[in-house]
């Protein structure tokens, strides 16, 4: 059992790598971003809110994202440990989250601006069952529709050039100081760095593995 963080800039792959892990490692992927894209599709007071924020590239605020999470870590089975991916975004979110669970390895991917960019402003997503293409070197069959299911594909709307590096900014001032705030706990980092675009997610999940078994926290 295993209780990891993965960080990393928007598009950096975290939510490739948790998803591989997950089934490697026998964790659950807590992924926030997902959980709010579920609530943006509703039309209540939240999801307003919600969509204010992210539509802009701007964080959610700390009381919003600490209650879901709390919701979603009550469902993990007993003993089973878990993957965050897009949680703690702050310094305030990762004391909070000293008082539901212990944080045994940090997960931090290193990736430069332009391949950040560039990924994401060629991702395209399902609308029907999420799965997600890319037009650049991972593209569907069929133009615009999805594999899986045939569902239409969409570009998110902060998946733009002028967003995304928004985003990035957003991460490299508030959660950047997180990485330091852990550092401080003595608690133990698995680094990950690529300069390449293309490089297959099978990569950097083995590494990651090692980095794991290293430490003993998985077998």
């Amino acid at each position: 059992m295993v209780n990891a963080i993965i960080f990393g800039a928007p598009g950096s792959g975290k939510g490739t790598y948790a998803s591989r892990l997950q089934s490697k490692v026998g964790v659950e992927v807590i992924a926030t971003g997902d959980v709010f894209r579920e609530i943006m599709r509703e039309e209540t007071p939240l999801a307003q809110r919600v969509r204010s924020y992210v539509e802009k590239g701007l964080l959610v605020p700390d009381d919003v994202v600490i209650e879901v999470l709390k919701q979603r870590m009550a469902k993990i089975p007993k003993g089973k440990g878990f993957i965050l991916d897009g949680y703690p975004r702050t310094v305030e979110q990762a004391k909070a989250l000293e008082k539901i669970a212990k944080i045994d390895v940090i997960i931090r991917l290193i990736v430069p601006e332009w391949i950040i960019v560039e990924r994401l402003s060629t991702r395209r997503i399902c609308k029907n069952c999420g799965e997600v293409y890319n037009i650049r070197f991972l593209k569907p069959k069929v133009e615009g529709i999805c594999d899986k299911c045939g569902g239409q594909l969409y570009q998110r709307s902060d998946d733009t050039p002028e967003v995304i590096k928004k985003r990035i900014e957003v991460y490299e001032q508030q959660t950047q100081p997180i990485l330091e705030y852990y550092k401080a706990k003595g608690i133990p980092f698995i680094e990950f760095k690529t300069e390449s675009l293309e490089m297959p997610p099978e990569v950097a999940v083995e590494e990651i593995i090692k980095g794991l078994k290293k430490l003993k926290l998985t077998q």
